[in-house]
């Protein structure tokens, strides 16, 4: 599994052949056991859970 960064135990992934489900430019993080896609475009989570503190990280 292939991850791009890591912080305040936040790991990202991007995935370069996953396209079939979401359709966007996205990314995918985990933090803990919550695993979450983000828009690369907005920051809009699209699926997933993460507490917010952590998620706002994400966007940002």
């Amino acid at each position: 599994m292939p991850s791009i960064s890591m912080f305040y135990g936040i790991i990202i992934y991007m995935y370069g052949q996953d396209n079939k489900k979401h359709k966007l430019p996205h990314i995918h993080a985990k933090y803990a056991s919550e695993f979450s896609v983000f828009n690369l475009n907005t920051g809009e989570l699209i699926e997933g859970t993460m507490p917010s503190k952590q998620a706002q990280f994400v966007k940002t």
